[in-house]
């Protein structure tokens, strides 16, 4: 079964916060994420000629500047967006980012 790193928000730095979300296919998973409770992997992706391991590298940035949480359910891995916790640590960030975003 897989362990996945989720980080206690405190300890998230700012600007890997920003540099998650900087990048335009990490940003459309967040914005497709804030959009619905939760998403399988291959639901979140940002296209579907992503290669799988850019997809994995891109969950693991978004794990670990705390804007996802990953589970797993049966063989698929759930993710959901930590907006209460990504909040309360930067508040006001993920809201301006998502509505000044290039869609």
């Amino acid at each position: 079964m897989p362990r996945f790193t989720h980080p206690r928000l405190e300890d998230v730095p700012l600007d890997l916060a920003l540099h998650a979300l900087a990048d335009p296919n990490r940003l459309g998973m967040v914005a497709r994420l804030a959009a619905t409770e939760r998403l399988s992997c291959t639901d979140a992706a940002p296209c579907e000629s992503i290669p799988k391991s850019t997809l994995s590298n891109h969950l693991k940035l978004l794990r670990a500047a705390g804007l996802i949480e990953t589970t797993q359910a049966g063989r698929e891995m759930i993710n959901t967006l930590r907006r209460v916790d990504f909040d309360k640590r930067f508040p006001g960030l993920l809201d301006v980012v998502l509505a000044n975003r290039v869609a």
